[in-house]
């Protein structure tokens, strides 16, 4: 738990399990997952397979696992998968997909990490022995290193469907998918009705300690499993931790929108001082960058002896991101700090 006065934004992985949560875990019931017996795992997949109107899910340990494993299971080596440049799959996942995959990734730079259809048509490669084969286009919703944009359902249908008429398959990294579709106000099926797979984190905003649900049609996600299980990340009794999933899917959706509320308050204190430029996204959530004058690790330090921990994203760029362990006194805290520190 944070220190009393301590406000804690580096991430919204932070979030610890609330006495609630924590009695959902103790009293869940388990089984061999890797079995295919553990039933609150089961639920779990067919919760998450149900909102996001997919056939089926299968429950994976982390967000990167998941993003790996759709890949691994989409392309095959040699293969390229087209991505933005400061997609969490390329700057965040230790070249996992060419150590494993043996893919190579090749990087757009596009409003908001979204490309449009012109763009995925000019990054395809023509088919030439030569040349790799572009089979996969990865998509992040909402995205974290573009100041938490909440990417809108046009936009999303438009590359994916670019991306299709060019023989490729779709996938959202959606670790933040539901902070998304609260702040868009559709449903989060909406957003990937057009991704053949998705990867979900119950481990982010919505509170729970550990895991995420990867989703797309059957066949594909029988693949993911397989690999799941060859990289290591078949669980047993992984009940204990799905439950802590499904409490969150049950308890934590409905209070997002708070999370970008407190968000906004942040931004606006950062927005109205002259050593600081905010990145604003099309669609804000609740994650907060700006850039500054000053080298981003300094500004981190002397927040954190005023007690607000922020994170250090690049030399002069810093990021802040609300979750459920922040509430709004926190927030105002915290932007008033920031503020004067800036100033």
């Amino acid at each position: 738990m944070p220190a009393p006065g301590l406000v804690d934004l580096r991430s919204d992985t932070l979030t610890v399990p609330d006495d609630g949560m924590r009695a959902a875990m103790a009293r869940a019931e388990v089984g061999d997952d890797v079995w295919g017996e553990d039933p609150t795992v089961r639920r779990l997949e067919e919760e998450m397979a149900h909102i996001l109107a997919k056939q089926a899910s299968v429950f994976v340990p982390s967000g990167t696992m998941g993003n790996l494993t759709c890949v691994a299971a989409q392309t095959r080596p040699g293969d390229e998968v087209i991505a933005d440049a400061e997609a969490h799959v390329v700057v965040y996942e230790v070249g996992g997909t060419a150590i494993v995959a043996g893919i190579q990734l090749r990087v757009l730079d596009s409003v908001d990490g979204i490309p449009d259809s012109e763009a995925i048509a000019a990054a395809v490669r023509v088919r030439d022995i030569h040349q790799p084969v572009s089979t996969l286009l990865c998509i992040e919703n909402t995205h974290n290193r573009r100041g938490g944009a909440a990417i809108d359902v046009a936009r999303l249908h438009g590359a994916a469907r670019a991306a299709h008429s060019l023989g490729m398959r779709v996938h959202c990294d959606g670790a933040r998918l539901f902070n998304a579709a609260v702040a868009l106000d559709v449903p989060p099926a909406a957003l990937v009705d057009e991704c053949d797979t998705v990867t979900v984190c119950v481990s982010k905003g919505l509170g729970a300690p550990v895991g995420s649900v990867v989703s797309g049609d059957s066949e594909t996600i029988d693949s993911v499993r397989r690999w799941r299980k060859r990289l290591g990340g078949g669980m047993r009794q992984a009940g204990v931790i799905a439950a802590g999933g499904l409490y969150a899917l049950e308890h934590n959706l409905g209070r997002l929108a708070e999370d970008h509320a407190n968000a906004t308050v942040i931004a606006e204190a950062i927005g109205g001082c002259a050593g600081a430029t905010l990145r604003r996204p099309s669609v804000p959530t609740n994650i907060v960058m700006f850039d500054t004058l000053e080298p981003a690790a300094v500004l981190a330090a002397r927040l954190h002896d005023e007690h607000v921990l922020v994170s250090a994203m690049g030399l002069r760029t810093l990021r802040c991101v609300t979750h459920l362990g922040v509430d709004a006194a926190a927030a105002r805290h915290a932007a008033e700090v920031i503020a004067r520190v800036l100033s």
